[in-house]
Parts: structure tokens; sequence; C-alpha cells
């Protein structure tokens, strides 16, 4: 059976360039740093609604925060500046409508948020402390964790 590729779970550079391309679009600033701690609530925030997840690939406890190292990877060569997509424009369907959302309601609600402030909430939030070791990069934060913390922020309102 071929996966259909408008619905979850996607590349999850599919839904790192849906963030650089909304963050384009809205003329707003989103460096590598910011769009990992997106992807995490992302991820979070759909795991506890769906039960699946939203994008492919491990959430990794980083010195910094939850990272997607292939994401990270990816647009590492901007360093600490404002991504950009340049040649490879994001085409707004290949994000169903369900997930697209969600994306805008994480965008509408920590967007605005400086990525420094968004990394220091993810130190205060159990799926990173629970799993982050000191100088050990690959450790993964699992699904159930998320789901767990996100969950019950979503019983809370």
């Amino acid at each position: 059976m071929t996966p259909n590729p408008s619905s979850p779970p996607y590349p999850a550079l599919t839904i790192a360039r849906w963030f650089v391309a909304w963050a384009e679009a809205q003329q707003a600033d989103l460096s590598n740093l910011k769009l990992q701690k997106l992807l995490y609530y992302a991820q979070g925030y759909w795991l506890a609604k769906t039960g699946g997840p939203l994008f492919n690939g491990p959430i990794q406890a980083w010195t910094h925060g939850p990272v997607v190292p292939e994401v990270y990877h990816h647009f590492k060569a901007f360093g600490s500046s404002d991504l950009a997509l340049g040649d490879d424009p994001f085409d707004w369907p290949e994000v169903a409508d369900a997930p697209t959302q969600l994306l805008i309601e994480i965008w509408e609600k920590l967007g605005s948020l400086a990525a420094w402030r968004l990394r220091d909430m993810t130190h205060d939030e159990p799926p990173w402390q629970e799993h982050f070791v000191p100088d050990v990069k690959d450790l993964e934060i699992p699904h159930d964790a998320l789901k767990r913390h996100f969950g019950a922020l979503l019983s809370v309102g």
C-alpha cells in the first residue's frame, strides 16, 4: 500500500518546510532553534489529540531542548539566521486540512515567542527533563512521553 502523502505521518522535513513557508508568508523570524521547538510542540499536541505521530523521525533531547536531528542538519547551514526555502517553494496541499489547522494554532500560540523563550519553556517540561543527559546527544524523547505531557495539558484546557 502506498502511503498518502497528504496525511500523517509526514516526513519531518515536510512539516519543517511548512513552518518555514508560513514564517516567510508572515514575514516573521524563524531560526533553526525556534523551528525545533515548534516541531516539538506540533508533534506533542498532534500525538495527544490523535494518538499517532504528525511526522516521522525521532525528537531527541539535546542541550538546548528537543531537536529533530534530520531537520536540524538540513537547516544547520543557516546558523542562527532566519531560515528560508529559497528555490524550493512549499506546496501547501502537501499537508492536509486537520494538520494544517494544528500547525496554524501552534504558530498563533507560540510563533511570536523568541527562540530562547521557547527553549526555556521546553526545559521546564517533563519530556525533555526526563530524557536529557548532559553530553549525550542522541537520546530520544519517546512518543508516549509526549502523549502523556501534552494530553495532560489538553485535559486542563
